[in-house]
């Protein structure tokens, strides 16, 4: 669970947000087509990359040759 400290700050977020004026950012330029781009296609190999590392992980192991041979008594068919 957040601290305290970090909730007051997320339930005042969107009220400094709205004291803002349209005009206050100073050097803040639109997004050119080639950088938005960019950025959409980094977006998509990250996701893809931590996709592919969960699904790596998450993967069955083989089960060893030694532990196939086992017979267990509640396991009718094996033995």
């Amino acid at each position: 669970m957040a601290p305290p400290g970090y909730l007051l700050f997320l339930l005042l977020l969107p009220e400094a947000a709205s004291q803002m004026s349209a005009g206050s950012c100073s050097g803040c330029g639109t997004l050119t087509l080639p950088l938005l781009a960019g950025l959409v296609a980094a977006d998509a190999v990250m996701s893809l990359l931590i996709v592919g590392v969960v699904f790596v992980c998450m993967r069955p192991r083989k089960r060893s040759a030694q532990e196939d041979g086992r017979v267990y008594i509640n396991m009718p068919g094996r033995g």
